[in-house]
This record gives C-alpha cells, sequence and structure tokens, in this order.
C-alpha cells in the first residue's frame, strides 16, 4: 500500500440532551479532542482544521479560535459554506490533500447548538456566546435564493421538497394515499435504527401510520414526522491521516476506515428551471462516478446512509441508482436526519462517523450520500475496511441544465408540482406552485384562495390547468 494512502482513524459523536448545553466552540473541542484520543494523534500535531459551518452563531474566527483551544499551529484551515454536501466536500479535500503529500493529518469538525438557542430564546434571554463575529457576516450561502424564489416566498426546504414529491407523485402515478403511506412504509424503519443510535436525537420507534397521520403538516403532503429535525444540540468530528502516519501512531489496521471513490454532482440551483421536478440526473452520474471509482457496486455495499432531509431526497436516490426503499440493508446506518437528527450543514460527518464504526466492526464497504441546498448538490463516498479505488475529485461530474424561469407571467400555465405551506399552528396559509408556460419554462405561482388551497389538498393537482395574473413580482393562480 502507498504511505500516503489516506484513512480515517478517528471518530467521534457527541449529543447534548439537557438545554440550555455548550456552545459550538466547546462542542468542536471536545469532538476534536475525543476523536484524536481514538487516533492516537496529539491534537497540538494536527496539520489542518476545518470546520463545517455553523448556523447556530457566526464566530470571528471559527478555526483559528478552535486551533486555540487545541494548542495547535495547523499549516491548513478551511470553514465551509453551507450545504448538507459540505462535510463530505471537506474530507474529499483533506483526503486528497494528504495523497498528495501536502498534509500528514487533518480535523474535520462542526457541530449545531440550535436546540440551545432555542431554549434562550423561549426563556427571552441572548445566547452567552464567545468571540462573537463584528460585523456579523453575511449568511453563508454559495448562491442566494432567484429572485422569482424570495418573491414567491420560496426558499424554506421543507416548501421546495414538498414540490418535487408532488411532482414524483404525479409521474409515478400515485395517488395522494398511496404516497403518504408508502411514505411512512419506507420511514418507519428508519425509526427503529434511531432507537438503537446512542446518539440519536428522537429515539422513539414509530409506526408508518404515527408518521403520516396524527401529526401536523409543514409542508403538504409532509407532515412534522417526516422531516428533518434541525433544532438539535450535536456535533461530530472524523480525523484523516497518512497510512504513514497511522503507521507510526500504531493505530491497529482494523480501526482504518478508507474512502475508496467518491463523486460530487449539481442539480439545478432553482427548483423550477429543474428539467424533471420528481428526478435527478445529477444523482444517477455523481453515484455512478463514485462506484467506478471505488471499483465496487450498489451490490457489494453492507451498509447504506443515503440522505434523507425530506422523503424526496430519499426517492430520488433510490430510483436513481436502482435501490429498492425496502432494502434489507436499510436506507440508514444512523437513523436519518429525522430521526437521528439533522444538525443543519453537518449530518454526514455523523453519517460517516457511524459508518466508520460499523466497519470496523463488520468489515466490508458502505455508501454514504449528502445533499445540499434544495436538492441541488449531491455527493456520493464510498468507504471501505480494504484500500483500494482512486479518490476522484471536488469537481461536479455533471450540471444540469436550467429550464428558463420567468418571473412573472399573465395567463395560462399547468401545474407542474406544488405544496401548501401551513403555519406552526397546523393551519394551511398558502399554496406555491411551479407552473409549465405555453410558451415554455416555468414560473411560481400563490394560491391564495382558501377554496383553492383546500382543493389542492384534496387531490392531485399536478397537471391542472391554472390561470396566473400577477402584480410584475407576485404571480397568483386560480382555476
Amino acid at each position: 500500500m502507498d504511505s500516503r494512502t489516506p484513512c480515517l482513524i478517528g471518530a467521534a459523536q457527541h449529543t447534548v440532551r439537557e438545554q440550555p448545553g455548550p456552545e459550538p466552540l466547546d462542542l468542536w473541542e471536545e469532538t476534536a479532542r475525543a476523536a484524536a484520543r481514538e487516533a492516537r494523534l496529539p491534537v497540538r500535531s494536527l496539520d489542518s482544521i476545518q470546520i463545517v459551518y455553523t448556523d447556530s452563531w457566526q464566530y470571528d474566527s471559527p478555526t483559528g479560535r478552535l486551533a486555540e483551544r487545541l494548542g495547535a499551529t495547523p499549516r491548513h484551515h478551511s470553514y465551509s459554506k453551507v450545504s448538507g454536501t459540505a462535510p463530505q466536500l471537506l474530507i474529499g479535500e483533506a483526503a486528497a490533500r494528504i495523497a498528495a503529500g501536502e498534509l500528514d493529518s487533518a480535523l474535520i469538525t462542526g457541530a449545531e447548538a440550535l436546540a440551545t438557542r432555542r431554549a434562550y430564546r423561549q426563556a427571552g434571554e441572548r445566547v452567552p456566546w464567545s468571540h462573537a463575529a463584528d460585523p456579523k457576516p453575511p449568511y453563508g450561502w454559495e448562491r442566494p435564493p432567484h429572485p422569482a424564489e424570495l418573491a414567491h416566498e420560496l426558499f424554506l426546504p421543507v416548501h421546495t421538497y414538498a414540490i418535487m414529491e408532488t411532482a414524483r407523485r404525479a409521474a409515478r402515478g400515485l395517488t395522494v394515499e398511496q404516497e403518504m403511506c408508502d411514505r411512512g412504509r419506507m420511514m418507519a424503519p428508519m425509526t427503529e435504527v434511531a432507537a438503537a443510535n446512542p446518539h440519536a436525537w428522537r429515539r422513539t420507534p414509530r409506526t408508518p401510520e404515527e408518521l403520516v397521520k396524527g401529526n401536523r403538516f409543514v409542508g403538504w403532503p409532509y407532515t412534522r414526522n417526516t422531516v428533518a429535525v434541525m433544532e438539535v444540540d450535536q456535533a461530530a468530528a472524523v480525523i484523516l491521516a497518512s497510512t504513514e502516519l497511522a503507521d507510526r501512531l500504531g493505530v491497529p489496521r482494523d480501526q482504518r476506515v478508507y474512502l475508496r471513490g467518491w463523486a460530487y454532482a449539481e442539480d439545478t440551483w432553482e427548483v423550477a428551471a429543474r428539467p424533471a421536478l420528481g428526478a435527478s440526473q445529477a444523482i444517477a452520474e455523481a453515484s455512478a462516478s463514485a462506484f467506478a471509482r471505488a471499483g465496487l457496486g450498489l451490490d457489494d455495499m453492507h451498509a447504506l446512509d443515503l440522505y434523507s432531509c425530506f422523503a424526496i431526497a430519499l426517492r430520488q436516490a433510490c430510483d436513481a441508482i436502482g435501490l429498492d426503499p425496502m432494502d434489507p440493508r436499510g436506507l440508514t446506518v444512523t437513523g436519518g436526519l429525522p430521526y437521528a437528527g439533522g444538525p443543519a450543514s453537518d449530518y454526514v460527518l455523523h453519517s460517516t462517523a457511524t459508518m466508520a464504526g460499523l466497519l470496523r466492526a463488520q468489515r466490508g464497504h458502505g455508501l454514504v450520500t449528502g445533499v445540499g441546498m434544495h436538492l441541488t448538490k449531491h455527493t456520493y463516498a464510498v468507504w471501505s475496511s480494504e484500500p483500494g479505488g482512486t479518490l476522484g475529485g471536488g469537481d461536479p461530474v455533471f450540471a444540469a441544465e436550467p429550464v428558463p424561469i420567468a418571473a412573472a407571467h399573465e395567463g395560462p400555465a399547468v401545474v407542474a408540482g406544488y405544496t401548501v405551506a401551513h403555519g406552526r399552528d397546523g393551519a394551511p396559509q398558502k399554496g406555491i406552485l411551479v407552473v409549465d408556460l405555453p410558451a415554455g419554462g416555468r414560473a411560481y405561482a400563490h394560491v391564495t384562495r382558501e377554496d383553492l388551497i383546500a382543493d389542492a389538498e384534496s387531490r392531485e393537482l399536478v397537471g391542472q390547468a391554472v390561470e396566473l395574473v400577477t402584480d410584475g413580482k407576485v404571480n397568483v393562480a386560480s382555476w
């Protein structure tokens, strides 16, 4: 084996169940030290410190503050942008630098304390956390939402993912009831995995019926029990090292886990611009590239963790890679974002750490996927207890061609996908549509009439002819 072959030699996770809890900097330090202890690596000797963007708090120098806490002087550091793919991109970059001889070791960590923020907010208090950035930097978007999406208040994933869900439902010829029942059947086994995971946020097994019925809608047809739970206090860290360093540290061979191959691909950034609202060519390309680089296939995987912020993310992945959603291997090793916890951009660190532990115990190969923004960005990573394959890189292996979006439209259109936004009290507020235009392209529109909102939730609206009126910024649909 090449002495520069990178391997994962340390991993740690921490879930804080009593609020208010520690701030993200404390959590970064705790998990970094725990991962380093497992790796037998003194934290002060880390070559690279990389941190996943935290929504909880904006520090003046995230990597600098953590390095100071650890007594480290890394020659490389990085702080990511917002994205569920960020952990894998950082891991991939670190692995490539180690393989090239630029680094010997790298820490990748991330943490959220959004449950603690909520506890302080509910108490009417400000969070007493350290080293606030001044001035506060802009939010860590790689790209801000499209102006037409902002005008139509379409920027929350619970709405964008639901629109893609309804588009897939219609394309598959499913009824509203069939989609909900299938979703419950697909996600109920995930609650069993979470119940057995000591780091999981929600550890109560649920039946399919409990998941899709008897709890409020958040973005129709999604219920609260089937979407990612972001207000968690959770942290994770992994440490990568060269094989040469792992040998010097005396890390046992059966503790080393290898990134056999990975790939990154992009769908369109705007939901309405997607060629097929309910499907993803980017996932097919990313998965095919990752498997090819690993020299392995789906049937070779002993365990899987598909990114599961919303059901459509699971379904598009299963469609693209040819996986039965009820595959006996299961769709997750953690319990997934709705049950294990969805700490903003950080989840893939948790799924990677969990997968590493499983591969150490059982040996074999595992697939870990990530999703960023509105099912826009996709990472597929094949991990193994055995070295091999080709790493690949972070450049997209595929980028979808966008469908044109009209900011304003007056006249006829046809519904391509939709959702109904609900308030915290469970009451429906407005419909949000993506519509196909007669001359090509798409537009967004609201539904404001109560009778039409109720109609949209009672049947399949995709394919419905509608009439749009506009004030030049916001389109309103009726039928």
